[in-house]
């Protein structure tokens, strides 16, 4: 079976600014596969080169084996990028029927009450979109990118405004379509949930890929020591702890690498700074994302050209 997304080399550029970087990258079929940055790191732009709604400056890539630009197999693909549009005055179902109208002919007669009823909003359906949350107009975008059954869905944010029970069953449903045969590339800001859902992950930094790989792997099971102290005592904490990686992650809050809480306090204590709290954390896919964007970030500012 052909992979779902192929990339080489794909690049964007908006004048000297490359907003994406020379990505190469593959998705195989029937998984969920986390597409992780900062904000401004290229995800958005990736997916919409992916849906050919921005032309890439440089590089090829290719869905379900097709090469790109590919309005034919646009069918084959079910997408949310961004917040989703709708008629605010008319209906949730009629908004879906609506779509329907459009584009390939859908594979189902009931697609429609389908699509309503696997997003959990079959008992909203005939109320005015505007009277809908943020997190029920998220739930309608995923009910029209699912309208005509892709084979390969492409989302950014899903969960935005979602409530925990509402986030709780699109990480369910998401999970039930890859394990059906649906290939799901998903963007989201809560490492938790992408940790729970997703089989693979790419990490993105100022459009460049920094890290790809099983989620279990990226994640890894590096020891992490998280220290608070007061806000004020937290720079000449870091300078105590210079023996180990440090990466600051909030006010008076220290994540330390290879570390052991015991000796972390022997080192503070010593010197008169008493931590709050100083306790072990497994791996976790968001501390080793704060950790490589951070690393990157720093890397960057090392190597810029000093001003004149």
């Amino acid at each position: 079976m052909d992979n779902a997304i192929r990339c080489e080399g794909l690049t964007k550029k908006y004048g000297s600014t490359r907003a994406v970087d020379n990505l190469s990258l593959t998705v195989g079929p029937a998984q969920v596969f986390g597409f992780l940055g900062p904000n401004g790191s290229g995800k958005t732009t990736t997916m919409r080169m992916l849906l050919g709604l921005v032309h890439p400056t440089l590089g090829r890539a290719w869905i379900h084996g097709r090469p790109l630009p590919d309005p034919d197999g646009l069918g084959a693909i079910g997408s949310m990028v961004e917040e989703p549009g709708f008629h605010p005055w008319a209906s949730g179902r009629r908004n879906l029927q609506f779509l329907a109208l459009s584009g390939p002919p859908l594979r189902r007669p009931d697609a429609v009450e389908v699509a309503l009823d696997r997003v959990g909003l079959a008992a909203a359906a005939d109320r005015r979109v505007m009277t809908y949350s943020q997190g029920m107009r998220q739930r309608l975008g995923l009910a029209a990118a699912l309208l005509r059954d892709p084979s390969l869905l492409i989302l950014d944010e899903p969960t935005n405004g979602m409530d925990p029970a509402g986030i709780q069953e699109m990480r369910a449903l998401l999970r039930t379509l890859a394990d059906a045969g649906t290939t799901v590339f998903l963007s989201s800001h809560l490492l938790s949930e992408i940790e729970q859902v997703c089989d693979r992950v790419a990490v993105l930094h100022a459009g460049r890929l920094i890290e790809e790989g099983l989620v279990t792997a990226v994640a890894g099971d590096r020891a992490t020591v998280r220290v608070t102290v007061d806000p004020a005592d937290l720079a000449r904490a870091q300078q105590l702890l210079a023996a180990w990686q440090t990466h600051p992650t909030g006010p008076g809050q220290l994540l330390i690498d290879g570390a052991e809480p015991r000796a972390v306090n022997q080192v503070l204590g010593r010197a008169g700074l008493w931590a709050h709290e100083v306790s072990r954390e497994r791996g976790t896919l968001e501390t080793r994302f704060l950790h490589l964007t951070a690393d990157h970030q720093s890397s960057e500012a090392s190597h810029a050209p000093t001003a004149r």
